[in-house]
């Protein structure tokens, strides 16, 4: 590999981490950093708002099947279930195939972190009592795996959980009214344009969008397009940028998982 080359991979590296914010969350490992936005005027992430819960996913549930001889009663079995949605909250949900077949499931994973094993076998062994009082047994995944594959998917997604900042510094910074797939927040010297990458559907051109909208900005007002660190983006910066996404996107979909889908609104909420 030529030395050109490995330069550019170094600067890639380097540019990308100037820029990326993580989101603080204090039960992850990894340690995040916050906005460098004024107290008067906080960066506020928009948190995904689902219409409905999609159906329950072996990739990132543990699905219990409830199985009789005969029909369960819906009205019975929602009645039994409140305790466990009491419980577990919104990380639990009941739900009845086309064929009429009961589940239960838990989420395994969420911007909060992999589910506990106590919290796990608690739900399970919630579940099979529920069954048993309503004359059913259950099939369900082993345990160990499912925490496995848990633990393993949360890494996953505490490296994926990112923001994307871009800065655009100057005078009487006016950003556009229009609709857009990121982020614009005001800050004394001008505005930062935020991504949130998990969260955002198309996210190549969703960034290619960021990156046009800043460099507009910029060449409009005589503002500067800079990172986290005041450094100035040009285009072979906002490139690497770009590269460097598509990696993180790229590994999400290795996993099943798409941008800005709806399952990635239910892992990163």
């Amino acid at each position: 590999m030529s030395d050109l080359v490995i330069g550019l991979l170094v600067l890639g590296a380097a540019v990308f981490a100037a820029v990326l914010v993580y989101n603080r969350m204090q039960v992850r490992s990894v340690q995040r950093a916050s906005l460098s936005i004024p107290p008067s005027e906080p960066a506020r992430r928009r948190e995904p708002t689902l219409e409905a819960r999609t159906p329950p996913d072996l990739r990132v549930d543990y699905v219990i099947e409830l199985e009789s001889e005969r029909p369960l009663s819906g009205a019975l079995l929602r009645e039994g279930w409140r305790a466990l949605a009491q419980r577990f909250g919104r990380r639990a949900f009941l739900d009845q195939d086309e064929k009429g077949a009961w589940r239960a499931a838990l989420q395994l994973v969420s911007r909060s972190g992999a589910v506990s094993e106590a919290d796990l076998v608690e739900f399970r062994s919630a579940v099979e009592a529920l069954a048993a009082r309503l004359g059913a047994r259950i099939a369900a995944p082993e345990l160990s795996r499912a925490l496995d594959s848990a633990r393993t998917l949360d890494r996953v997604c505490a490296d994926a959980d990112i923001q994307v900042a871009l800065h655009v510094i100057g005078e009487n910074v006016e950003p556009d009214a229009a609709r857009q797939p990121f982020q614009v927040v005001r800050r004394e010297d001008g505005v930062t344009l935020t991504l949130d990458v998990a969260l955002t559907a198309e996210l190549g051109a969703s960034y290619e969008a960021m990156a046009r909208a800043g460099r507009a900005l910029a060449a409009r007002h005589g503002a500067k397009l800079v990172d986290d660190r005041g450094n100035t983006l040009d285009e072979r910066a906002l490139c690497a940028i770009g590269a460097q996404l598509d990696a993180v996107r790229q590994t999400l979909a290795a996993h099943g998982i798409e941008t800005g889908s709806p399952l990635a609104q239910r892992l990163f909420s």
